[in-house]
């Protein structure tokens, strides 16, 4: 008798397109382990991913807006799970394989550091062999979780993080819907933010291109899937129409100009910033000289004969941004005392 794995692998071949990637046919994992009798690989895969301490820490990493007073802003916590559900709807729409769709979306910025890219661009700066969250997530999920152990995933959900960045080349189909549904996602749910924050205005947006997707967050989103959905559907490639993609990328790079890059002090999104990122250089060389005062989990990747200064990246990307912020005050600001009677 099957098991109800094998059932679920059964009817993936029966009903998934021909392009997916089926669970049955995964290239494994780099320790071979007894296979569950419930789940798929790639539902393992997403489970462990929810179960890690590095997916827990999202809730309180930056997005773009850094410590904002409200509790309705974006952290990395919540757009890892809107991305989840952008890609989960195209997956679905085009009989891909959901299941490895959802884990490389959940898995996809476990690497981003305290403080967004603000964090990642001092990392970047300081480590000899530079920083990229996207490395840095299949770093968590291979080396750094269970104690140095990682979690074991399969080759695809490990590819798709890898390559979720705008240059990246993911083998699987599954790999690039979750590319561009973080671009989808992000794009969006910044503008949403910075509309809310008072930064920008629906009518601040270049109107060529809010006239091509959509004048509005929920009809953009809306669209920019559809488009997706209809030009891949029964393709072994997963595409948007070229008007739409020029659009997508003028959007983006006019929100570089304007909310990512701008330094206006209307832009409350980077005011703090310089002292984040003063923060992160403080503490990478404080640890980089007292490598010992870390958490014996990556003293012991020194031990392993791993790189000082990546292992020091580790730790500090590992943090919140109430956690770095918190170990800055420890260590150099002063606290108050009195006599005991």
């Amino acid at each position: 008798m099957l098991t109800i794995r094998e059932q679920l692998e059964e009817l993936e071949k029966n009903t998934l397109s021909k392009y997916a990637c089926l669970s049955a046919n995964s290239e494994g994992r780099d320790r071979k382990e007894k296979e569950c009798d419930l789940r798929t690989v790639f539902q393992r895969d997403r489970d462990r991913i929810i179960h890690c301490k590095a997916f827990r820490r999202l809730k309180h990493k930056t997005q773009v807006f850094l410590i904002p007073e409200g509790d309705h802003y974006r952290t990395r916590l919540t757009h890892t799970l809107e991305v989840s559900q952008i890609a989960r709807t195209i997956a679905k729409s085009l009989r891909l394989n959901e299941d490895l769709t959802e884990a490389i979306a959940l898995g996809h910025d476990l690497g981003h550091t305290p403080f967004g890219h603000a964090g990642e661009s001092v990392l970047n700066r300081l480590l000899p062999q530079k920083f990229e969250h996207c490395v840095q997530s299949v770093r968590i999920v291979e080396k750094i979780e269970r104690n140095g152990q990682g979690l074991n995933l399969t080759k695809e959900v490990r590819d798709g993080i890898l390559n979720h960045r705008t240059s990246g080349k993911p083998k699987t189909l599954e790999g690039k819907i979750v590319r561009l549904s973080d671009k989808i996602a992000y794009i969006n749910h910044d503008i949403d933010d910075a509309i809310s924050a008072k930064i920008l205005k629906e009518s601040d947006l270049p109107k060529d291109v809010t006239d091509v997707i959509g004048n509005s967050v929920k009809s953009r989103i809306d669209f920019l899937v559809k488009d997706i959905v209809y030009n891949s559907y029964d393709k072994n490639d997963i595409l948007m129409s070229k008007t739409v993609e020029k659009a997508i990328s003028e959007l983006r790079a006019w929100l570089f100009e304007n909310l990512y890059n701008n330094n206006n002090k209307k832009n409350i999104a980077k005011t703090e910033e310089k002292k984040a990122q003063n923060i992160v250089e403080v503490l990478f060389y404080h640890y980089k000289n007292n490598i010992d005062e870390m958490p014996i989990e990556y003293v012991r990747l020194l031990d392993n004969g791993e790189d000082k200064f990546q292992i020091v990246a580790d730790y500090i990307s590992g943090m919140t941004d109430d956690f770095a912020i918190n170990k800055f005050k420890e260590l150099y600001i002063p606290v108050g005392w009195k006599v005991r009677k």
